[in-house]
């Protein structure tokens, strides 16, 4: 075989149908656009549109408030730190930062995570201190019963 001779396997590309190319194709004359009106013309992108009704996404009620400056955080679970502490991912020496966290892969690193937040789901058995952005009330509780700490950022003076 030589590298002229390779070809597609036998159905792999379907031909696309040549519309607006005589009576006799089926599809000549208005291309299976039916006749005249909006839709028979070209750049037309109707999302949404019902024809003059209202459309569905206007007639719904819109309920609550939506913060566009909420800060959504990369979620760490105890059980999962303590398969990375486990599995050599992490060390339990000195505190686990952060960025640590997310150079063991335990954490996500995406832009849009303002810093990571320990929750309680699972059990830890060893005495870790960590420096993360939050932390949950049973976290903090359940890492200071494995004799370990919590660091969290000063809260802000606010009035």
């Amino acid at each position: 075989m030589k590298l002229n001779e390779i070809r597609d396997n036998e159905g792999a590309r379907r031909r696309s149908k040549r519309v607006g190319r005589g009576i006799g194709s089926g599809k000549g004359k208005t291309a299976g656009r039916g006749v005249k009106g909006q839709k028979a013309r070209t750049g037309v992108a109707l999302n949404g549109f019902e024809g003059g009704q209202l459309p569905l996404y206007r007639r719904l009620p819109k309920r609550g408030f939506v913060n566009p400056f909420r800060k959504e955080y990369a979620v760490l679970n105890l059980g999962t730190l303590e398969a990375a502490l486990a599995d050599g991912r992490l060390s339990a020496e000195g505190t686990i930062t952060e960025e640590a966290l997310r150079q063991a892969g335990v954490v996500r690193a995406a832009k849009r995570f303002a810093g990571v937040r320990l929750l309680a789901k699972g059990e830890i058995t060893r005495a870790v201190t960590i420096a993360v952005s939050g932390a949950s009330a049973a976290a903090v509780a359940a890492i200071e019963a494995a004799g370990g700490k919590v660091e969290l950022p000063a809260a802000p003076a606010g009035g």
